[in-house]
C-alpha cells in the first residue's frame, strides 16, 4: 500500500491524516498516511528516511516549507514563485517540490466561498512564506488590484517587484499597514498575528459591507481579525477550507484523482 505523510514540528494537532483518509475513502485509492515530526535540524533525514521506507509522497508544514525547497531537486512553477514548498513527490526523477498552497486558497474563495477574484481588489496581509505562495496564484485569477501590506514595507516591496514580471505590472502595490487607503472586495490574512490572538494594524475602513475576509488560521472559535472584520460589515472566513482545497491539490498531484471538498470540509469542520 503506497505511504505519505505529514512532516511538521509541532505535528500533533495535525489534520492532514484525517483529511486525506477521506479522500481516499472517496476515491477509492488504497494508501495510509500518517503525522511525522521531524527534528528541527534533521528534517532532510527524516524525509529520506521515509523514502527508504517506501514513502511515495508528503506534506510539509511549519517550520520546515524552507527546508522542502532546499531538498527538491525539481520544482513546479508555484513553488520557484512561492520560495516554499508544501508538497513533495518522490519517484524515479528523485523529490519533487510543489506549491499547493495558494491554489488552495483560490479554490477555496472562487468554489467554497463563491466569490469571483477576477476584476476585485484585494488586500493581502503579510509579506512571509504564506503571502508568497498565495500571490501567484491570485494573479492567474486576474484581479484588478493586489496590494500586499506588511510591517516591514521592504519586504512588501521586494514581493512586488519579484512577481511584477508574472502578469503583476500595474495590478500589484505594496506598502505598510498605515498606507492602506480605500476598500477592497477581499481581505486575505496571511500573517502569524492570530496565532498570538493579534490583530495586523489596519484600519477597519478596508471593508465595505460583504467583503470577504479571509483568515488563513483557523479554530473553534473566529480569530480576532475575523471579529474585527465581521463587526465592520465584512463576510469572515477561516482556513480550514484553505486547507482542505490545498489537500485536495497535493492528493491530485499523487494520485492522479480529484476528489470532492464540499464533504470532506463539513466533516473537519464537526471535529474542531
Amino acid at each position: 500500500m503506497d505511504r505519505y505523510c505529514v512532516f511538521g514540528n509541532p505535528i500533533a494537532h495535525s489534520k492532514s491524516p484525517d483529511i486525506h483518509a477521506a479522500f481516499a475513502a472517496q476515491t477509492g485509492q488504497q494508501l495510509t498516511y500518517d503525522k511525522r515530526l521531524a527534528p528541527l535540524d534533521g528534517f532532510a533525514a527524516a524525509v529520506h528516511a521515509f523514502i527508504a521506507e517506501g514513502g511515495k509522497g508528503a506534506n510539509v508544514t511549519v517550520p520546515f516549507k524552507l527546508d522542502a525547497h532546499k531538498l527538491a531537486n525539481a520544482l513546479t512553477i508555484r513553488a520557484q514563485a512561492a520560495g516554499a514548498v508544501n508538497t513533495l513527490l518522490f519517484d524515479a526523477h528523485g523529490i519533487t517540490g510543489d506549491n499547493t498552497d495558494g491554489a488552495g486558497l483560490v479554490a477555496d474563495i472562487t468554489g467554497n466561498a463563491g466569490v469571483a477574484i477576477a476584476g476585485r481588489r484585494l488586500l493581502l496581509l503579510g509579506a512571509g512564506g504564506a503571502a508568497r505562495g498565495a500571490v501567484l496564484p491570485i494573479l492567474e485569477q486576474r484581479p484588478a488590484a493586489l496590494v500586499i501590506a506588511n510591517r516591514t514595507v521592504a519586504t512588501a516591496t521586494a514581493l512586488v517587484e519579484q512577481f511584477a514580471a508574472l502578469g503583476g505590472e500595474g495590478v500589484l502595490s505594496a506598502g505598510g499597514f498605515g498606507d492602506i487607503t480605500g476598500s477592497f472586495d477581499i481581505v486575505v490574512n496571511a500573517t502569524s498575528a492570530s496565532l498570538q490572538a493579534d490583530l495586523p494594524p489596519i484600519p477597519a475602513s478596508v471593508f465595505h459591507p460583504g467583503t470577504l475576509a479571509l483568515d488563513m488560521m483557523y479554530g473553534k472559535e473566529p480569530t480576532v481579525f475575523l471579529r474585527f472584520a465581521a463587526q465592520h460589515g465584512a463576510v469572515p472566513r477561516d482556513g480550514l477550507g484553505m486547507l482542505v482545497e490545498q489537500a485536495a491539490e497535493a492528493f491530485a498531484l499523487w494520485r492522479g484523482v480529484r476528489p470532492d471538498t464540499a464533504a470532506v470540509l463539513a466533516s473537519i469542520r464537526q471535529t474542531l
